[in-house]
């Protein structure tokens, strides 16, 4: 067959005056063929028809007309599903091999005569117009702090422009988070875009009272910065694509960051949190021309932030408890049949009575939770030891380990008295110190010294120095040893 080259040879040879003969040898193809080309002034490529016929019959010729009626009554339906239908309603008739066939068929179907497809409009995005923000989990990345899995989301916020991004580490996606992301990115930033771009949200709604309530709190939030909501379709996340694109690219280089770091594990919150910031700084760094284009745009931050917290009324039970989003924490009985504001902060709850902060403890994750300070309630479990044993939130009052194991031996030694005992124990932790009380049970427990709280309260006194807890060191696998083992076991 001959080729273009070909033919580009031939003609020029023949332009820089060779005879026909002579330009058909040189350029490999014979001289009739030449003076074919020659004549036509076309290449092989621009002469040659288009292959539009079928080279064999079309099995499903006859059963077309039949599967296309049901495409066009519901265009969703997949090829492999009408050839399994074909292959049940004429068995042996149908054989596997011929499913590709009908896949192109389909195909050919939906590009030249289906419905038509949904198009996606690219947008023009001008600078300090739009911010766009959303949550993102962030465990497939499999941080761990102090050896601990470390679960958490970020509210991941972003300028469409110039791709400015920040985030703000989180464990839920309710109204506290949000304000909080949404705040610390705007005064990060330093200014405020004119519209704020987010999905529905619905999982923040889910875990409000109320989506009224929810939406009040949020028209406020955006109200205090003069941002407008714009908010994605319902299932459509493409819709916040600069987000969603952020989110995929920001965890790529966290992975390639840690991988780089040898290491998921972080000594601490605040050392991870460190980590994170570099990788924002590092990855804006090369945004700063259109950055700057967009600051310069920015409207200016209100005079102070938005409470971020949620605000909650709630009456002291007679268990010295109060129910906050479907969980249970304990406050001092002083407060018992008072009423009391609860302010809930993204991760910690603050209790206030008579306009004073009375306490603070860490928020509960998720619904059924409960938290129960053994502080609140040891004054008046110490006068009922009976109800200790069948106590609802009873695993609550062992605040560690030790405690638990000195409850356990407590028992043993006196099944009758063991929590009365163990009682005690636990007051002296409330009243004089807990790390105290805790370093002298690992003594005594460590000792075998007889246990009670007399003899708990005379290590504290004496001011006797407990043993320090043994370091314990592992040494590290020799894989070789292993291989020498493996081979030993092999020519035996």
């Amino acid at each position: 067959m001959v080729t273009d080259r070909q033919v580009g040879k031939l003609m020029g040879m023949l332009g820089r005056g060779d005879s026909l003969e002579r330009a058909a040898a040189k350029a490999g193809m014979d001289e009739k063929t030449a003076r074919k080309y020659r004549d036509s002034g076309l290449l092989p490529s621009e002469s040659r028809a288009e292959h539009t016929w079928r080279t064999r019959a079309d099995p499903f010729a006859e059963v077309w007309d039949e599967l296309k009626a049901k495409l066009e009554g519901s265009p969703g339906l997949e090829a492999k599903t009408l050839f399994e239908a074909l292959q049940r309603d004429d068995p042996g008739r149908w054989m596997d091999g011929q499913l590709r066939t009908l896949q192109r068929k389909v195909k050919w179907w939906r590009a030249t005569e289906g419905p038509p497809r949904e198009v996606f409009f690219c947008q023009e995005h001008r600078p300090g117009v739009l911010g766009a923000s959303d949550f993102t989990w962030m465990s497939k990345l499999r941080v761990t702090i102090a050896g601990a899995a470390f679960d958490h989301l970020l509210y991941h916020f972003v300028l469409t422009y110039s791709n400015w991004e920040t985030g703000t580490i989180c464990f839920s996606e309710n109204a506290e988070s949000l304000s909080a992301g949404l705040q610390n990115a705007l005064w990060e930033l330093g200014g405020v875009p004119e519209e704020l771009l987010s999905d529905r949200m619905s999982a923040a709604i889910n875990n409000e009272c109320k989506a009224e309530e929810f939406t009040r709190r949020y028209r406020a939030l955006l109200n205090h910065y003069g941002l407008k909501a714009r908010t994605t379709q319902a299932a459509e996340p493409h819709e916040n694509g600069d987000v969603e694109q952020r989110h995929h690219r920001l965890k790529r280089a966290v992975e390639q960051a840690l991988l780089l770091r040898g290491s998921r594990d972080f000594a601490s919150r605040d050392e991870y949190e460190k980590f994170l910031r570099g990788i924002f700084a590092r990855q804006n760094a090369g945004r700063r021309e259109r950055f700057q284009e967009e600051r310069a745009v920015l409207r200016a931050l209100p005079g102070r932030r938005l409470e971020d917290a949620k605000r909650v009324d709630a009456k002291v039970g007679r268990s010295s408890t109060i129910r906050l989003q479907n969980n249970v924490y304990s406050v001092h009985s002083r407060l018992i049949g008072e009423m009391v504001q609860a302010r809930l902060h993204s991760e910690h709850v603050e209790v206030w009575y008579a306009q004073q902060k009375v306490d603070s403890f860490p928020r509960l994750r998720g619904e059924s939770q409960h938290q129960i300070n053994y502080r609140h309630v040891i004054d008046w479990l110490v006068r009922k030891p009976g109800a200790f044993e069948n106590y609802r939130y009873r695993e609550d009052l062992f605040p560690s380990s030790q405690f638990r194991m000195a409850y356990d031996a407590l028992k043993g030694q006196d099944a009758l008295r063991g929590s009365k005992e163990y009682l005690r124990i636990l007051e002296l932790a409330a009243r004089e110190s807990e790390a105290g009380v805790e370093a002298a049970l690992r003594a005594l427990l460590g000792g075998g010294e007889p246990l009670s709280a007399t003899a708990v309260e005379s290590l504290l006194h004496a001011g006797r120095q407990p043993e320090a807890v043994p370091s314990v060191q592992v040494a590290d696998v020799n894989l070789a040893e292993y291989d020498a083992l493996r081979s030993a076991g092999e020519v035996a």
